[in-house]
C-alpha cells in the first residue's frame, strides 16, 4: 500500500487530516513554490491533485517562469566519518568516484527492494 500520488513527474504524500476530516497533501521538495490539495473522497483528492498540478504547470506557462523539479540530481549525504571512509577506500579500489560508488549503492539496493 502507498500513500503516494504520482502525476506529470510530481508526486506527494497523502495524509489525512482528523481536524478538517479530509484528505491532502503537498507537493514535497519545492524550495520555492507552494502546491496543496485535498478532498473528501479518494475520488476527490486524485481531482483537487491533478488540478493543482495543471495549473501550477499553466501558471509558470502564463509567467514565462520554468516550474521547479522535486529533485535536481544532486543531493548532500551525511555518512559519518567510518562508513565515509570505507566508500571513500572502497572508491578508489575500483577506480570510480565516490559518486560513482554511492549511484551504484542506490540503483542496487532499489533493484531489490
Amino acid at each position: 500500500m502507498s500513500n503516494i500520488m504520482k502525476y506529470k513527474g510530481y508526486w506527494a504524500e497523502i495524509s489525512y487530516s482528523d481536524e478538517d476530516e479530509c484528505f491532502c497533501g503537498q507537493i514535497e521538495g519545492l524550495k520555492n513554490d507552494l502546491i496543496l490539495f485535498e478532498g473528501n473522497t479518494v475520488k476527490e483528492l486524485k481531482k483537487d491533485f491533478k488540478d493543482a498540478i495543471n495549473h501550477y504547470l499553466q501558471a509558470c506557462k502564463d509567467t514565462n517562469s520554468l516550474p521547479e523539479k522535486q529533485c535536481k540530481g544532486s543531493l548532500n549525504v551525511r555518512l559519518g566519518t567510518e562508513l565515509h571512509t570505507k566508500a571513500k577506500i572502497k572508491s578508489m579500489e575500483k577506480h570510480i568516484s565516490i559518486n560513482e560508488l554511492i549511484k551504484d549503492a542506490v540503483t542496487a539496493y532499489l533493484k531489490t527492494n
